[in-house]
């Protein structure tokens, strides 16, 4: 275990030199300003070309939620087992351009409901 002067020391040099790159950061966009470039600074944990949120989900923004086409993933599914009876769980969800493992647990949810039957590794309508 190091020596609680080495960690101060350690602690000391990271504290120092992110000084030094916040005075040459505050340096640099000063000389883009001069020079007519606009400065614009991410927020913390942005990641690279996400601009600031002006209207968000946060407090007080309001955020326009997509609108479904054609209802639930669960009503889609049955629908088009409907139309091909005893269609694999895989090809329902390249036909609804979903990933098979969230569709296994939809299709389950389906079968607990009683609206879809399975048989093997195809699907058929309940009823």
């Amino acid at each position: 275990m190091p020596s609680n002067n080495v960690v101060d020391e350690a602690r000391q040099l990271i504290h120092n030199r992110l000084a030094e790159l916040e005075d040459e950061r505050k340096r640099l966009e000063g000389a883009l300003k001069e020079l007519g470039g606009k400065v614009t600074r991410r927020g913390p944990g942005r990641p690279r070309g996400a601009a600031k949120a002006t209207s968000g989900g946060g407090a007080g923004g309001t955020r326009k939620r997509r609108k479904r086409r054609g209802g639930t993933r669960a009503d889609q599914a049955v629908k088009l087992i409907e139309s091909q009876p005893g269609i694999s769980a895989s090809d329902v969800a390249k036909t609804m351009k979903i990933k098979p493992n969230y569709l296994y647990r939809v299709l389950g949810d389906l079968e607990k409901e009683g609206r879809v039957k399975k048989d093997g590794r195809q699907y058929y309508p309940a009823g």
